[in-house]
């Protein structure tokens, strides 16, 4: 059986981040034909990646998942410093060495596994390209690496770093068309192997809308956000924006349920409703009740909880300046996008008072996804991919 190892900055079942949940989906379908090992940190908070996790190694979900100490916290200065750089738009890869370890997870004893380890496996898969562990570990196993580098259009990706770094690995898998021409525009890397495949969605249990309602409360329509609630999701302008619908519709009773740690200032609004960290049955449940997913990200390679809000007939509302979310509405017809707070007023009054077309924008929803992400269909093209790798 062949043996590979995906890298990734973080895993386990408490880690609800974009690529590292991803990370955790591929890895656990792959047991059954692979042997897979992860290759991870000890660090569970991304803002400050201290060490949570005590075992070395674990076993998750059949997954064999090896733990790595990060050496140095997050640096104190590390806001300043990043701010300070992107504005100085005087790139160089000694300042990026400084950028890297400072942003972190700074784990040598990681690299140094990978290093002393590369001809145990047959493949690595390098899962996003902005951390330290890939940007490290990557060059030292290029020649059996796949890269999924879960890349949009922001500051990080213009690093003279990534100028050689994204022609080094062996193949590619992309989230999405977007992602692949903005990948092939900036670096010329047409000529390594590559697949489009996003991921699957699938819902574990069977949705609970009134159990939910019960549970946490809530009456009435609701829109709902799942994911990190910070900044770089640009969750303070969907705040302003919910706040400005609700002075201007003071007859709305409609509200807004977070779900997902909160890294940001939440304000205080009588339906402004954050449940925190929830289970996969509530998650689920809460979306299924929705009226709308709500996605006001700008920069995005995928998004897993807006595929899986519309597996459940869920439409969407999107920040149209993200290619990629706009891209699923354009092609799905199951979801709507804003560019200012003035469309994203026009799309929550459209959704109350079109039920025709709402009910159409559901349906399509839901053919998109069974189109376009279906799990064995993904895993199919993962096999190949790996297996023509090992081949060469």
């Amino acid at each position: 059986m062949k043996r590979i190892a995906l890298v990734n900055q973080r895993y386990g079942l408490e880690v609800n981040g974009g690529s590292e949940y991803y990370t955790r989906l591929i890895a656990e379908r792959l047991t059954g034909e692979f042997e897979v090992d992860v290759i991870t940190t000890k660090a569970l908070e991304y803002t400050t990646w201290e060490n949570h996790y005590t075992a070395d190694e674990e076993e998750i979900n059949g997954v064999r998942v090896l733990r790595f100490p990060v050496e140095k916290q997050r640096a104190k200065d590390f806001n300043d410093f990043n701010g300070k750089y992107l504005m100085s738009g005087d790139y160089s890869v000694e300042k990026e060495e400084i950028w890297f370890e400072k942003q972190g997870p700074y784990s040598p004893a990681a690299i140094n596994y990978i290093r002393e380890n590369k001809d145990k496996y047959d493949v690595f898969i390098f899962v996003t390209y902005l951390y330290y562990l890939t940007v490290k570990g990557l060059p030292e196993v290029a020649d059996k690496a796949i890269f999924i580098p879960t890349a949009h259009e922001e500051p990080f990706i213009h690093f003279k770093t990534y100028e050689k770094f994204f022609n080094l690995p062996k193949a590619y898998v992309f989230l999405t068309d977007e992602e692949k021409a903005l990948v092939q525009g900036l670096f010329h890397c047409e000529d390594i192997p590559c697949r489009v495949m996003g991921t699957g969605v699938e819902v574990p249990c069977e949705p609970d809308e009134a159990g939910f309602r019960s549970k946490f409360g809530i009456e009435g329509d609701y829109i709902i956000y799942v994911g990190r609630i910070d900044e770089g999701k640009d969750c303070p302008t969907m705040f302003k924006y919910f706040l400005e619908y609700k002075k201007r519709r003071p007859e709305s009773t409609l509200k807004l349920v977070l779900m997902g740690k909160p890294v940001c200032e939440i304000p205080k609004h009588k339906d402004i409703i954050s449940l925190g960290f929830v289970s996969e049955e509530d998650k689920f449940s809460g979306i299924s009740g929705a009226k709308c997913l709500i996605l006001p990200s700008k920069f995005e390679s995928l998004s897993i909880s807006v595929l899986e809000a519309m597996t459940l007939s869920v439409p969407v509302i999107v920040n149209g300046i993200c290619e990629v979310l706009k891209g699923h509405c354009v092609k799905s017809n199951g979801g709507l996008y804003y560019m200012n707070y003035f469309e994203f007023e026009g799309i929550i009054d459209y959704i109350f008072s079109h039920d025709a077309e709402y009910a159409e924008l559901r349906k399509n929803a839901e053919a998109y996804v069974e189109k376009n992400y279906r799990w064995e269909v993904i895993m199919r093209n993962f096999s190949d991919l790996i297996n023509k790798i090992c081949e060469e």
